[in-house]
């Protein structure tokens, strides 16, 4: 699986919070976004069935 970058816009205050919670969790301000994209994942695939992605398109389906 290739790595990708994303960028985000994130107000100071919010920024620095996230800060304080990776710090807290012993993880990078990377890790802890990370860690939260994967929960929301799953929280959602949880409520609507497994998200599929097809690759080569880059258009995801749903089940």
């Amino acid at each position: 699986m290739a790595i990708k970058s994303l960028s985000i816009r994130i107000d100071e205050e919010m920024l620095d919070k996230l800060h304080c919670v990776a710090d807290y969790e012993g993880r990078s301000a990377n890790s802890q976004i990370l860690i939260l994209i994967r929960d929301c994942i799953e929280h959602y695939e949880e409520k609507h069935g497994k998200i599929e992605v097809n690759r080569k398109k880059g258009k995801k389906t749903e089940e």
